[in-house]
């Protein structure tokens, strides 16, 4: 069975060889199954495509596509995700923090009639404060999204084809993988893995690029909407009594005087609040925007080792 492995790429060029190079050797001690690559360099600032370029000259196997700009992780995996063939895909970072020696775990549990494992971390390699933002972000997209009950998710996955070709489909220009996974299938699995140490540069994973891709999952849900219809509705009757009271405590005692320090304060709340709504509406109107402007999920400047148009591999299933 053939294994598509899509890798996106950012400023990877010290990891992204000994990446496939060691899952090539993972799969050779593999009997029922073969593997191939797609590496998505994300418009690098060094010389990550040149890596990738000399990979695909080295393996029948790796295919390399080179975007135009940087378009995002999500967005590049959507990518690969066009030029595989495999009946399984694996999505795994270029940052050796998601081994290679770990893929025989995933298909070993896709054997057991899941479309969709994600790797679950016994402990994850980052620093102090971008755990604790990661912990805050997934509190609140596992309330956000409509996910099966206890499923973790991560950046280390396999998938059946019939889900990737569910996911293909999807032309927005905002992407969030897990959520599309979600929205094709429930039956999904976890595992837990090692989640190794970064062995050269930094996260490229800035904190704007997490709110970047957090924000993206309003794409997918309305829920955000109902909590403010729910909020605006709680804040009026909450204002609407406070008046009452106000008003009863003055015809009952005219002498009360009425307190501007306690009138800031509601003001500053309802105000505060006001504009937070405000702020989640600007945000769906805006991504309505780019989807009815067609803005692309992402622009092929070149390719390596691929023949064929992505058409003509979906044609083949």
């Amino acid at each position: 069975m053939l294994v598509s492995i899509v890798i996106p790429c950012y400023n990877s060029q010290e990891t992204i060889g000994k990446v496939v190079e060691l899952a090539q050797e993972e799969f050779r001690k593999l009997k029922d199954y073969d593997c191939e690559f797609v590496l998505v360099n994300d418009y690098s600032r060094d010389n990550t495509w040149q890596v990738i370029k000399e990979l695909s000259q080295r393996y029948p196997n790796v295919k390399g596509i080179h975007f135009a700009k940087n378009f995002g992780q999500h967005n590049a995996i959507m990518a690969g995700l066009s030029y595989t063939k495999g009946e399984l895909i694996v999505g795994m970072d270029d940052d050796m923090q998601n081994h290679p020696s770990q893929i025989p775990q995933f298909l070993k549990k896709m054997e057991e009639g899941f479309d969709v494992v994600f790797g679950v971390f016994k402990e994850r390699k980052f620093s102090a404060i971008k755990n604790i933002t990661g912990s805050v972000s997934r509190f609140l997209l596992w309330r956000l999204l409509d996910r099966p009950k206890d499923i973790q998710m991560s950046s280390f996955w396999c998938c059946r084809r019939y889900v990737r070709d569910e996911v293909v489909k999807y032309d927005g220009y905002n992407v969030f993988l897990q959520v599309l996974f979600f929205r094709t299938t429930h039956n999904i699995a976890n595992i837990e893995i090692e989640h190794y140490a970064r062995e050269s540069g930094s996260s490229n994973y800035t904190f704007k690029k997490g709110l970047k891709l957090f924000m993206s999952c309003l794409n997918f849900t309305v829920i955000p909407l109902r909590v403010a219809t729910f909020m605006g509705t709680l804040f009026s009757a909450a204002g609407f009594l406070g008046a009452l009271v106000v008003l009863i405590r003055k015809l009952l005692d005219p002498t009360i005087a009425v307190g501007w320090s306690s009138l800031m304060c509601a003001l500053l709340v309802f105000f505060g609040f006001s504009f937070l709504m405000l702020g989640i509406i600007g945000e769906y109107i805006g991504k309505l925007i780019l989807n009815i402007n067609r803005t692309p999920q992402y622009v092929i400047r070149e390719k390596a080792n691929i023949t064929e148009k992505k058409e003509e591999i979906d044609d083949r299933f």
